[in-house]
C-alpha cells in the first residue's frame, strides 16, 4: 500500500526525559508580513506537512496555491487555512506525474494568482518492501511520484519564471535517507537522492536567472498517513526516539518554520543547501561507537580501570 506523509498529526505518546530540553515551538517564527504581495506553490498542500508549510505561508501574507491529485482535499484545506490566514489559498487539481497535467497547472496558477515567488516540491510517495518483491511497477509509481514530478513541476515552472524574467525561491521535502540510503525502501531513497541532485545542479544553473534552491530533510515527523502504516502499534515510535537524541519526534510546525525561512528573502544567500532537521537522529545511527551510551557509570569505572592497566603494552 502506498503512503504520501498524511493529514493530521498525532499526539505523541512517548518521548525521553531529555525531551524536556528540547521542546518544540508552534509558533510562526518570521514577521506577519514576510511573504506579502507573493505567491507560493506547494505540491502535497492538502495535508501532513504540506498543509502545514502552507498555513505558515498563508499567515505570513503569501497568496498560495496548493496542488494534488484529490480535488476535494485541497479544496477543504484551501478553505480551512483561508479561514484561518485571511488570506486566499487556491485548490489546483495536478498529477505531479503526468507532464501535461502539471503544463496545464502552471498554466491555471499563472491565470489565477500569478506566477510564483516560492515553489516547494512536496507531494512524495512510499512504501515499506523488501527489494526482491519489488516490481517494474512499484518501481516506476515512487520514481514517477518524486523524481520525476520534482523535475517536471521545476521545469515547467523555471521556463515561465525565465520567460517574464522574474526570480523565485524553489524548495524540496526529501528525507535523511537519501543522503544514507536505506534499505526497504529503495525506489524512495533513489528517487529522493535524485531530488537532491537536482536541486543542487540548478541552484548552480539557474542562479543567473534569480531562483534559488534549497532541500530540508526531514526526519521523523509523526502525521497520521504515515504512522497509521509504518506503525499502527505503536512499537517504532519508540524505537525512533530511543536513537534520537533530542529524545521526541519532530512536529509539522517546525518543520514549516525552517521552509519558510529558506523561501524567504531573508535566506536570499542561502542556494543549494541541504538542511537535516532531524533531532540528531542521523549522527547517532552513524557513529561508530554511540551505542556506548548503553553503558553505565559502574561499567565505564570497570573499563576505565582496565584501560589504564593495558597503557603502555
Amino acid at each position: 500500500q502506498f503512503f504520501s506523509r498524511g493529514p493530521n498529526v498525532l499526539h505523541q505518546d512517548s518521548t525521553a526525559p531529555q525531551a524536556a530540553f528540547f521542546p518544540p515551538l508552534q509558533k510562526v517564527m518570521l514577521p506577519p508580513n514576510t511573504f506579502q504581495g507573493k505567491v507560493a506553490f506547494i505540491t502535497g498542500g492538502g495535508t501532513g506537512i504540506g498543509k502545514g508549510m502552507t498555513t505558515t505561508l498563508s499567515s505570513l501574507g503569501a497568496q498560495c496555491v496548493i496542488a494534488s491529485r484529490k480535488l476535494d482535499v485541497l479544496k477543504g484545506t484551501a478553505e480551512e487555512i483561508s479561514s484561518k490566514t485571511g488570506n486566499k489559498v487556491h485548490a489546483v487539481q495536478c498529477d505531479v506525474r503526468d507532464p501535461v497535467s502539471v503544463k496545464n497547472a502552471v498554466a491555471e496558477i499563472i491565470q489565477v494568482a500569478g506566477h510564483p515567488d516560492v515553489v516547494i516540491n512536496n507531494a512524495a510517495g512510499n512504501f515499506i518492501s523488501p527489494s526482491e518483491r519489488l516490481s517494474a511497477n512499484a518501481w516506476k509509481t515512487i520514481t514517477d511520484i518524486v523524481l520525476n514530478g520534482t523535475a517536471f513541476v521545476t521545469l515547467e515552472i523555471g521556463k515561465e519564471l525565465i520567460k517574464v524574467q522574474k526570480g523565485a525561491a524553489f524548495l524540496a521535502i526529501t528525507t535523511i535517507y537519501a543522503e544514507s540510503g536505506s534499505g526497504f525502501v529503495v525506489p524512495s531513497a533513489s528517487a529522493k537522492a535524485g531530488v537532491e541532485a537536482l536541486s543542487k545542479s540548478l541552484a548552480a544553473e539557474w542562479g543567473k536567472y534569480g531562483m534559488r534552491f534549497n532541500v530540508i530533510q526531514p526526519g521523523p515527523i509523526k502525521t497520521k498517513g504515515a504512522f497509521s502504516r509504518l506503525d499502527p502499534t505503536g512499537t517504532f515510535e519508540k524505537e525512533f526516539i530511543k536513537r534520537i537524541p533530542c529524545g521526541r519526534l519532530g512536529t509539522v510546525e517546525e518543520i514549516a518554520n525552517l521552509a519558510a525561512y529558506f523561501c524567504s528573502d531573508y535566506a536570499s544567500w542561502v542556494n543549494g543547501a541541504v538542511i537535516r532537521m532531524d533531532g540528531g537522529e542521523y549522527v547517532s545511527m552513524a557513529g561508530e561507537f554511540n551505542d556506548l551510551k548503553k553503558v553505565t557509570k559502574e561499567q565505564w569505572d570497570m573499563m576505565e580501570a582496565m584501560i589504564r592497566k593495558t597503557k603502555g603494552s
